[in-house]
């Protein structure tokens, strides 16, 4: 039985305020067959305000799962996923419990973006129209009509990407290219002011000059809009240059926690090195070694 449905969570204790901490977190899939996967073991994290964490890992490590957890998309099979707001200014709440809350009430303060660039805006309908849905986001009870300002708000936001989209409201999602639509989900998932921004390898579907693209405009809105940050790379380069921490997971488990600190004097070949020191094997996947 989930701890979640019979326990208390066990209270905070540190002394700087953490946006999500994970408590000893675990997902068994299919339990009790031939086919059991036991996707996460026990993980224990604390994610700060202002955080901007990068994960690395072999296909099969537990990284996306992990995102699923936080997100809602899957409800851990033990242990807590717990929240404490922290506003723009800086006020810290009261830490709560979102074990089993819905995904779609995370939503309103957790923002994904997935590896597909057509799965964050709907392709039938207009730029305006799309990014009219996001920013009611946040707007409960509260009417808001696309006007004139809206659209010159709207505008102002898309100048920002530097791709002409500001003069293509009225046209259909559907007809822009891969690379406009990630940085167009980037952007409006920035604009409904998520207290988490989920990255699950948003770069990879795309090629390398649209990817360095985002990657830049991920670096801006997050130093920008003060986001906090989990980004899921196969990118070594992207892992050890972005951000600043660094976790790799194997197995399940998170084996490195690595600051910002440790993290400009290392090299590919050195986190390499140190997944062998822990795991006493090779990697199982070449693929996190890809600059």
């Amino acid at each position: 039985m989930n701890p979640a449905q019979t326990q208390r969570a066990p209270e905070f204790r540190s002394g700087a305020p953490s946006m999500i901490r994970l408590e000893k977190l675990g997902m068994v899939f299919q339990p009790g067959t031939p086919d059991e996967n036991i996707a996460l073991k026990d993980i224990s994290l604390k994610i700060n305000a202002g955080d901007f964490i990068t994960v690395i890992g072999s296909n099969g490590a537990g990284k996306t799962t992990l995102l699923n957890a936080i997100g809602g998309t899957v409800i851990p099979t033990s242990g807590w996923v717990l929240i404490r707001d922290v506003s723009p200014e800086g006020v810290v709440y009261a830490e709560r419990d979102i074990t089993r809350e819905a995904e779609y009430k995370r939503a309103a303060y957790i923002g994904r973006i997935f590896q597909n660039p057509l799965l964050g805006t709907a392709g039938k309908m207009s730029l305006e129209d799309n990014m009219m849905i996001c920013h009611k986001k946040g707007y409960k009870g509260l009417r808001i009509s696309l006007n004139k300002n809206m659209r010159e708000l709207f505008r102002e936001h898309l100048r920002e990407l530097d791709m002409g989209l500001e003069n293509r409201l009225k046209d259909n999602v559907e007809l822009f290219s891969g690379g406009q639509r990630q940085a167009l989900t980037l952007l409006m998932t920035v604009m409904s002011k998520p207290n988490l921004l989920l990255l699950d390898e948003h770069t990879a579907a795309l090629d390398p000059r649209n990817a360095e693209m985002v990657m830049n405009l991920t670096r801006r809105f997050a130093a920008e809009y003060r986001l906090t940050v989990m980004m899921i790379t196969h990118n070594m380069a992207h892992a050890l240059e972005f951000g600043n921490r660094l976790l790799m997971m194997d197995g399940g488990e998170i084996i490195l926690d690595i600051t910002a600190e440790e993290k400009v004097k290392l090299s590919t070949r050195d986190i390499v090195q140190r997944f062998k020191d822990i795991k006493k094997q090779e990697l199982a996947s070449d693929e996190i070694l890809l600059s």
